[in-house]
């Protein structure tokens, strides 16, 4: 079986490779030899039928993810689907199935069957799912899994694999310890059977699967900090040198990888630790969870983390994962979907401009053009949120003093906050 990393090796380019240069104003072939690098990967499960391609690495526009699923305590699949709707509307390039509740098949498979962008999954979470504690999984039990939703066309999964016996001590010392499900399931199960990962040690076998469908992995960080104060510590960095080492083992087999990275970090620290990954990685495409900057603004979180995700992009992160106001607080629900997907939206745009990436700034010198002819509704279709940036319109002028005034400013040159005597542009334009 032939991967994207298999065929650009090889010399191949791929119709995958084809559509990712076409949005990326890239040639072909420059996108094949990054492929083949490993700089760019292409989650494109060959059971996915009706995904359309997407490529992630530093060179290119950067992505944001947007992760959904169901809990324990809440939703159902119809509410799934929703939020999946809500995030591609408003721009998310992947998302992310973490759902931990019941009927986790059927929703995975529903959001799979309505989703052109790429899926991805955590598979411990369906392991927990199958039996009644964390000590009760096993080998045979994890690979069943990853094999189960490689086959019903998972994109890219998130595997813990980084994580190992020696480092459950690190984590021990800190504020928070494992803020990482997925990690703290592993390092439960690890100290009771007194055995090395089972991710790890089965990793050979994992790539076997992700190869016959050509999933691509992310190496999670199952000791990302949870608080600016467990922030780069020696748990962090040493996974992150095992998950360095994973990514040549993940490129000699031909399966492409990714590299999940930082929780909560200080401001004054992202340039850091996105340069570390990316030597200590190989250069693999790094996708980071935030960094979410300050640990006391919950329900503003969405907020917080996309100042971090704008700095981490701009030194080298390839793609976002959003943070909603909800976290930290609870499950999020499509409106919670909206404001996390358009707070990176932000993020990733404001990198790619500060980057100049090829035609970045357009849509915002053409909504700057708009704004100088006072065209409401070019504005509003250029806006990140047309629906939200048409309410506000109306909301500001249904709050003015007479509905003459209101009627006026619809089609007015000047907006509510300076209103005809005091607009600056509308002044300005008669010089």
């Amino acid at each position: 079986m032939s991967t994207q990393l298999i065929s650009a090796r090889e010399g191949i380019i791929t119709e995958q490779m084809r559509i990712v240069a076409k949005k990326e104003c890239r040639t072909p072939e420059s996108i094949m030899n990054e492929v083949a690098a490993g700089t760019i990967v292409i989650p494109a499960n060959i059971n996915h039928s009706q995904i359309t391609p997407i490529g992630i690495g530093k060179s290119l526009y950067t992505k944001i993810n947007a992760n959904i699923g169901n809990s324990t305590m809440s939703s159902c699949p119809k509410e799934e689907l929703k939020k999946l709707h809500t995030a591609l509307k408003y721009g998310a390039d992947t998302a992310m199935d973490l759902s931990t509740g019941a009927n986790i098949n059927e929703i995975r498979g529903t959001i799979i069957a309505n989703s052109p962008a790429p899926i991805g999954t955590v598979p411990v979470y369906e392991a927990l799912s199958r039996v009644e504690k964390s000590e009760d999984l096993n080998d045979e039990l994890i690979l069943d899994v990853i094999k189960g939703q490689a086959e019903q066309g998972v994109d890219y999964m998130t595997i813990h694999a980084g994580l190992l016996i020696a480092h459950v001590p690190m984590a021990k010392k800190r504020m928070l310890r494992i803020v990482s499900r997925g990690g703290s399931i592993l390092a439960k199960w690890m100290q009771f059977h007194q055995r090395e990962n089972l991710f790890y040690t089965n990793f050979d076998k994992i790539l076997e699967i992700c190869k016959q469908h050509d999933v691509t992995l992310s190496l999670g960080d199952g000791l990302r900090p949870g608080c600016l104060a467990d922030a780069s510590d020696e748990a962090q960095f040493a996974e992150l040198k095992v998950l360095g080492e994973l990514v040549v083992r993940c490129r000699e087999a031909g399966v492409q990888v990714m590299v999940e990275g930082p929780g909560h970090v200080p401001f004054n620290e992202i340039e850091m630790n996105m340069k570390e990954e990316e030597k200590m990685c190989h250069g693999a495409p790094f996708y980071i969870l935030g960094p979410i900057v300050i640990d006391c603004a919950p329900g503003y979180d969405h907020i917080t983390s996309a100042i971090g995700a704008t700095m981490g992009a701009f030194h080298g992160a390839a793609m976002l994962c959003y943070v909603t106001p909800k976290e930290h607080l609870g499950l999020p629900n499509a409106e919670d979907v909206r404001n996390g997907v358009i707070a990176y939206k932000i993020a990733a745009h404001a990198a790619d401009v500060a980057l100049k990436k090829p035609g970045a700034r357009k849509r915002d010198d053409e909504i700057s053009q708009a704004r100088a002819k006072f065209d409401w509704e070019k504005q509003f279709d250029l806006s990140l949120d047309p629906e939200r940036a048409r309410s506000m319109r109306a909301e500001a002028l249904a709050e003015t003093n007479s509905e003459e005034q209101a009627k006026e400013g619809e089609t007015g040159n000047y907006c509510t906050m300076c209103g005809p005597d005091f607009c600056s542009m509308r002044i300005s334009s008669e010089l």
